[in-house]
């Protein structure tokens, strides 16, 4: 069966489906919205499966592919949550250390997806880890309903310096050169504009349609910023302008590109939204700026 991409929907819908995922409305909410949109044979239930992550046909880089090595590292987070765990991935053969970079999932903690963004960061030699906000409640719960319910109940002054305690083992590895950087999607790509701010040694940042911080914070920015927009995505577009200014007004280092026609999410490609043209060069735009910058 042909794969559905975000034509194959209503705008509406897939405005009404941003909202679900981002909790604004809950899944009942969803459904009886989207009964509208559920015509020729299909029901709300069957719209939201089509909407819904497909991991394992999206998968890029196996768990056991040969060229990488992978493990599940726990650390210490003394400020933030006490005990976490992360999803660690590099060359197998490496004959010489690497830069770093940090990979902050979107508000469902590490799934099978964001696992495998790591690894196809090691296919581009990095040390890539990708810490699981979700450690203090167990983990990601292998279902992404679970995953968002269990994401609302985190202490986010906490989890960020998860976030923080999680950039101080990676530029510690001992395959890393300690030069690093920071990428994240959604909650993750605010997240990657926060760690621009709070940590003085990042050596650069790439938010994915992450929210942006206040524009008074822009001129603590430490990094240089490789930032990427979805067009059609006003909750996270509507704030940049502001902060642009406040960026330029402080001197700070950035670029930013928005992707024609995309949708929020373009670069998951395990749902519709994903866009395979845009993803692509957003991606080929942030190894050549990691590679250039760390």
């Amino acid at each position: 069966m042909q794969r559905k991409t975000a034509q194959d929907f209503d705008q509406d819908l897939l405005i009404l489906f941003d909202a679900y995922v981002h909790g604004t409305i809950d899944r009942r909410a969803f459904l009886d919205r989207a009964q509208k949109f559920a015509v020729g044979g299909m029901t709300a239930g069957m719209l939201l499966t089509a909407l819904s992550p497909n991991f394992a046909a999206a998968q890029v880089v196996p768990k056991d592919d040969p060229r990488i090595k992978t493990e599940t590292l726990q650390f210490a987070s003394p400020n933030g949550s006490g005990t976490m765990k992360g999803y660690l991935a590099r060359p197998a053969n490496a004959g010489s250390r690497l830069p770093g970079v940090l990979v902050i999932h979107e508000n469902r903690g590490l799934n099978p997806h964001i696992e495998d963004i790591t690894r196809r960061l090691a296919l581009d030699n990095f040390v890539a880890f990708a810490p699981d906000a979700l450690t203090p409640l167990g983990g990601y719960p292998g279902d992404e309903d679970k995953a968002r319910e269990l994401f609302a109940r985190l202490d986010q002054s906490k989890t960020i310096e998860d976030f923080v305690a999680a950039a101080g083992v990676l530029k510690s590895r001992p395959e890393c050169t300690g030069n690093y950087g920071v990428v994240g999607f959604c909650y993750g790509g605010g997240v990657s504009h926060t760690l621009s701010i709070r940590l003085t040694d990042l050596k650069a940042a790439v938010p994915f349609y992450g929210n942006h911080p206040k524009p008074e914070d822009a001129a603590r920015v430490k990094a240089p910023l490789l930032i990427h927009f979805a067009a059609v995505d006003e909750r996270i577009n509507a704030a940049w302008p502001a902060y642009e200014a406040a960026l330029k007004a402080a001197s700070v280092p950035y670029t930013a590109h928005q992707y024609a026609g995309t949708q929020h999410g373009f670069n998951n490609d395990t749902t519709p939204r994903y866009d395979a043209a845009a993803a692509k060069l957003a991606w080929e735009r942030t190894v050549a700026f990691f590679k250039a910058r760390l």
